[in-house]
This record gives structure tokens, sequence and C-alpha cells, in this order.
């Protein structure tokens, strides 16, 4: 197809083998379309087998798509030019649907924006509303693992289609090996000699939400859209903020359907086990069934039932069942207060979880040595993602555990989860990490959700907000809160110094002490949205 400033963008096309007229399900990505994002969905055939025309674009500037690649710049107005020439393709009803994640659930909300009237519904999975506070940046912290190896993975698709065999060589080798121990944590020399241009330096450049992220998010371009959504995310997605966030926003306001499902996955693959738990046959992906389903209701007439369904269907992690609600739970918090001799950071036996506090504790104090940040492992925001045992992490002396004691009965909580930290630094500048895990009986710890938060000025408390999750721990086992002042490589290790993003070397990074209070007037605690029993 030609863009409306004259741009030649490719596609594959997949047709029903049957004579008449089908609607058309459209994809646009980045990644070369012979892909067609075959590491989560169904193959295009697949779906035309269901009658339905299937177009797989390579957005302008990637795979054989001409013009400049500019990350989300275009995709606004190519989107609408897009959906109006599958919609005008021979053997087109007229209607268009999107479906695809990540880059290519980006593109659905792009397109979107534009209200072509032919585009009548979409499936946007693992996606941010507003990319500063949903993909790039998590409680002000950049989010370094992710968006450093996203960056190498587009840089060297760029060398690949310049003919550049050095410099995709080079970037294909640092994406097996992300790395991440450059002078300046946060800084890329390989991206800055290969990629200069990349969006990746601008990124570090606005670490403040101002402007530049509002012009380039797709919140600002939807308030006036409405359309119906299947909204998809993961509990270990790094994306799962924007998914929410979107699906909040719309259910709230929209004269339309607003379907949400949430499974026990990281970004890619959809799969049963994540990271070191296998969640069970449940978990398997169910998403290419349920978009046929929900494409023949919305793009054909065809009534299959949505409107009987629960709108929020949730994975249980620990049931390992699907779990269904009628909203999504925002109020109704739980709190387990923090507790302590004083020696959390010495003894897991030491820091307690309870649901009722006294006068005052013996405060519990953490020192951060930049030399030895305390690693990320799975959660959201580290690759590989996903749930794993981390007893060795809770062990160091550099964080502090709290633990209730093994429960009387089944524990469920499903929804957002903060923590909030009464606490004093001998700087202002410093990070606290917030893990959630499941103490097993046998002494093995699970993560199940963590959060994190850059502070760059003296506050108390402080509120960190962790991925939302829907999790039972079961009768016998116990929740522990771990916090600790950095959880690198996920997330950059803070200077402690105040000076901007991507400026301080490591060697001048500082050695910070925190300190943590509980009780009295300074009640630190977990906040989890409880739920009774399936």
């Amino acid at each position: 197809m030609l863009t409306r400033d004259g741009v030649r963008l490719d596609a594959d096309i997949y047709r029903p083998d049957a004579k008449g007229e089908f609607p058309v399900l459209l994809m646009r990505q980045p990644y070369g379309r012979a892909i067609a994002s075959t590491v989560v969905y169904a193959h295009p055939i697949w779906y035309a087998a269901h009658g339905y025309i299937v177009v797989i674009q390579d957005v302008r500037g990637r795979g054989t798509s001409q013009g400049e690649f500019k990350l989300f710049v275009n995709e606004i107005n190519d989107g609408e030019d897009a959906v109006n020439w599958a919609a005008n393709l021979p053997g087109s009803n007229g209607k268009v649907g999107m479906y695809g994640f990540s880059y290519q659930g980006m593109t659905q909300l792009y397109a979107a924006a534009a209200k072509p009237p032919a585009l009548k519904t979409i499936c946007p999975a693992m996606i941010a509303y507003d990319l500063y506070t949903d993909w790039v940046y998590e409680g002000g912290a950049f989010c370094l693992q992710t968006n450093l190896g996203w960056a190498i993975q587009l840089a060297a698709e760029t060398a690949r289609l310049q003919g550049d065999a050095a410099a995709h060589h080079t970037l294909y080798a640092a994406a097996q090996n992300i790395p991440l121990y450059d002078p300046v944590p946060s800084l890329n020399e390989c991206l800055r000699k290969l990629a200069p241009n990349a969006f990746y330096h601008e990124w570090l450049e606005h670490s403040q939400a101002d402007s530049y992220w509002e012009d380039i998010s797709p919140k600002k371009y939807l308030q006036n859209v409405d359309l119906p959504m299947f909204h998809i995310g993961g509990w270990f997605d790094t994306y799962l903020r924007g998914t929410l966030h979107l699906y909040k926003d719309f259910a709230a306001r929209s004269a339309y359907r607003q379907q949400l499902l949430v499974g026990p996955w990281a970004h890619l693959p959809w799969s049963r086990k994540v990271g070191d738990v296998d969640f069970g046959i449940e978990a398997l992906n169910p998403v290419d069934r349920l978009q046929v389903k929900w494409f023949d209701q919305f793009l054909k007439g065809i009534d299959r039932g949505w409107s009987q369904e629960s709108p929020v269907c949730l994975f249980e992690m620990g049931s390992n069942q699907w779990r269904k609600f009628n909203g999504w739970y925002e109020k109704n918090h739980k709190s387990y207060y923090l507790s302590s001799s004083g020696l959390a950071s010495i003894r897991e036996d030491e820091g307690k979880l309870t649901t009722t506090y006294a006068e005052s504790y013996p405060p519990d104090v953490l020192v951060h040595d930049p030399w030895r940040p305390v690693p990320s492992l799975g959660g959201h925001a580290a690759l590989p993602a996903g749930s794993f045992e981390r007893s060795h992490i809770d062990r160091r002396s550099d964080v502090l555990t709290y633990t209730t004691a093994p429960l009387e009965t089944d524990l469920h909580f499903a929804g957002d989860v903060a923590v909030e930290v009464f606490c004093s630094a001998d700087t202002p500048y410093h990070d606290l990490c917030a893990v959630l895990s499941e103490v097993h009986s046998d002494g093995k710890v699970y993560n199940l959700t963590q959060g994190y938060l850059h502070v760059n000025e003296r506050r108390s408390p402080l509120r960190v907000v962790l991925q939302p999750t829907c999790v039972k721990i079961a009768k016998g086992n116990a929740l522990r809160l771990s916090l600790s002042a950095a959880c690198f490589p996920a997330y950059p290790i803070n200077p402690g110094t105040g000076s901007p993003m991507g400026s301080t070397r490591l060697m001048d990074s500082q050695i910070v002490t925190l300190t943590v209070h509980c009780g009295g007037d300074r009640p630190s605690q977990v906040l989890l949205p409880v739920v009774a029993p399936s």
C-alpha cells in the first residue's frame, strides 16, 4: 500500500480458502512480517482458516517497507491509512479488527486514535498507555535491562536493513549478553557507537514525565476514542502497568465492552512455566481461541456469549486456576504491619509481618554498597522474568525481610498492591525495592510481585507501588516482604549523588545507609488486596 505521503508499506495477506466476503484482521509490526508474532500467537494461516483475511504489515522503515523508522512517530497516520486500505481489499466486508502484543499492541492504539470508521475492535496485549510510567520508567527509575535489550534488538535490525554486517554482528553478540557493566551503568558504549541516533539516548535524557513523553504516548490521543477492546496482560510482563491503566480508563467510560485477561506470563512466551515455577495446564495460552470468539462477535455479528461473561478474568497463581471478577479490585486493602527486633538484615526470623502493631519497635538498618548491589532475580523487570527461588538473596545483610507466621488458612489476594515504608537515609538520593514472596514450609522462597521507587528528596513514608497480582498462598506457607536499596541490573544503581541520569560513574557512587522504622506513629505496612476464595 501507499501512505498519504507516498511511502510504500509491504504486507503479507492470508485469505480463507472459501468464497465470500470476510472481516480483516490487521497486525502492524517492526520485526519482519514473516514472524507475525508467532512467538505468542498462532500463525495467520490459523486465523484465516477461521474465516478472516489476515494482514501482517511491516511498519514504515522496517522489513521491506520503505521510509524511515522513527519509534511510534508515524503510527497514527500510517495506522489510519493501513486500516482504510485493509477495509477495501478484495474480499473484505469492510470491517477491520487489530491484534498483536508489545509494539504490535501499540500500533493498535495509535491506529485507533485516528478513529477510522472501518476499525471496529482491537485486542491490545502488553502495551503502554503512558510511555513514561508504563514502559520506560517505573517509580521514577529507568527500566535498564528491558530498555537496553530492546534498543539493541532494534538497532541490530536497523544494521541488518542497512547491510552493515559488522554492526549487526556486534549488536547481535551484545543482545546475547547484554552489556550492563559500562563505566556509567545506564549508558551503553555499544549503542553510542553503533546507533548514535537510537531512541535509547533520548529516553535517558528525559528522566522526568515531561511533554516529550506526553506527545508520543497513546493516552494523549485516545481521550475521545471508544471501541470494544480485549485487553491482555501477564503478571510477569514488564508492561502490565500499561495494560491495566488502559483497561481501567476505558472500563470507567466506555460505551462498549472492555474485557481483561491476565495470565501468569512474562512478556514472552505465554507458557505454563515462568521462571522456576510450573503453573500447570490451565496456564497454557488460551488467547488465540478467545480472540476468534471476540472477533466473531464484533466483526461478524455472531453472539458468542460475551455479555454473559465476567469482564475480568485473572489467573490465580497458587491455585493455578482462572478466576472471574466483576471488576478490578482497587480498595479494601488489608494491612500487614512490619515489626522487628532491629536484626531483620541479619536473621530471617527477626522481622515480622502481622495484622496488628505495637507502640514502637527498634529500627532496622541496611547499608547499600554499589560495589555489590542486591541483584535482580525474576519478577517483571528483569531478564529472564518470572518466579524464582530467592532465599539466597533474602539471606544477604543488605536485604531486610519481614515474614508472617505460617498461615492458618489460605490467603487470597487480587489487584493493586502497595508498600508504605517509614524510613530515613543519610542522603536524599536513594532507591527502594520491595518484593513480596511466598515462603514454603520447606524454607524455599518464591517471588510473587515487586515494585521499585527512585527517591530524590527526603520524604516519609515512601509508597512503593508493586506489580498487580492474583495469588493464593496455601495454609502452612507464609508471606514475606523483602526490602533493599538496589535491584541491579533490572534498574541502574542509584549513585546517591543526585546527579542527572547517566552522568555518574560507578566509581563515584556513594554508599547509602537506610533506616526503616516500624510501629507507633510510623506504621510501615504492606497493603494487600485480600479477596474471598473462589
